[in-house]
């Protein structure tokens, strides 16, 4: 008998399972994957939650409350934390020791029957994993107006986000994580050096030439009206990337099917995302859809800016151009 309640739905995803399949073959890796999804989905019982079911290198859980889901996501990063650093300390696979997770959390009317949920709030959790990044949690404003004050200061807001299969966008906001280990992005990309923290970055594509201060961020990049930066190019997608200010630095996270891509300086190695993040710092060109080497493809500049030292274009000129 199909029973109408109202759920916290949890989607979780592993991220870089397909590169431990190519290093370690079907059967390793298969048993690998399950046996992580099952480590992460001891969360789901620990916080009170229901586990619907297991998808492969993610699960589905139900809570009846936001409190107890965002808890549960936080103890799966943890969980995944743990596995990454084992596999460290044994000296695993290097897939292993990539291996990313992206939560998110919706809230609403769910249809229980025969063991599973359907619902626009399963449907928008599914969906908005599309827009996570690395390591990120995310969740609607349904959830967020659910939680204790100690836990909503944790979310920052990224506004209204354009959704997969819903006509109108849905307000979203993201876990402030503690970083862990000092820089990602250094590690994987290079030395970054912050003398002195930035207090702006300016974003040039063709004559739409705009400078944003910390305060304005997160910045979406991408093609529909409702973006931050709208780059009209039907090669980038609605909401195709993210700038988001963290520790003191600027980063940039790819929400797209077809990647972004940075390169820094004029002739600097391209760095592909593909949901994946990066920092950025100093200046280059950032490629939408396809790496920044074609006259033709959707290229946006960005440049690092220390308001205090240079001045190539002041905030009041900026907002004037808007």
């Amino acid at each position: 008998m199909p029973q109408i309640r109202e759920r916290t739905v949890l989607f979780a995803d592993l991220r870089g399972s397909t590169a431990i399949f190519e290093s370690l073959g079907n059967a390793e890796a298969t048993a690998l994957v399950t046996q992580t999804v099952s480590m992460i989905g001891q969360a789901v019982g620990e916080c009170h939650g229901k586990l619907i079911k297991t998808l492969g290198d993610g699960l589905m859980a139900v809570f009846e409350t936001p409190r107890d889901g965002v808890r549960s996501a936080i103890r799966m990063h943890e969980l995944l934390e743990r596995v990454v650093a084992r596999g460290k300390l044994q000296g695993g696979s290097p897939s292993l020791r990539a291996l990313r997770m992206q939560v998110a959390l919706a809230r609403g009317e769910v249809v229980e029957m025969n063991g599973d949920c359907f619902g626009d709030a399963v449907n928008v959790a599914a969906r908005l994993l599309d827009h996570a990044g690395d390591n990120e949690t995310l969740i609607t404003v349904e959830v967020l107006l659910g939680l204790p004050s100690m836990q909503k200061a944790r979310f920052r807001s990224l506004d209204r986000i354009a959704v997969r299969g819903r006509s109108e966008p849905v307000h979203v906001h993201v876990l402030d994580q503690p970083t862990q280990g000092g820089d990602m992005a250094a590690t994987q990309f290079g030395e970054v050096v912050h003398a002195v923290e930035p207090d702006g970055i300016r974003l040039q594509w063709m004559d739409l030439d705009r400078v944003f201060d910390i305060d304005s961020m997160p910045i979406v990049l991408g093609r529909s009206v409702q973006a931050t930066y709208c780059i009209t190019d039907g090669r980038v997608s609605r909401s195709h990337a993210r700038i988001d200010w963290h520790g003191g630095s600027f980063s940039i996270t790819d929400l797209s099917y077809n990647g972004t891509f940075v390169r820094f300086g004029a002739d600097g190695e391209i760095v592909s995302l593909k949901r994946g993040s990066c920092t950025l710092h100093g200046s280059g060109v950032i490629g939408l859809g396809s790496p920044p080497i074609d006259a033709t493809s959707p290229v946006v500049r960005f440049e690092v800016l220390h308001f205090a030292d240079t001045e190539p274009l002041s905030l009041s000129q900026s907002r004037g151009r808007r």
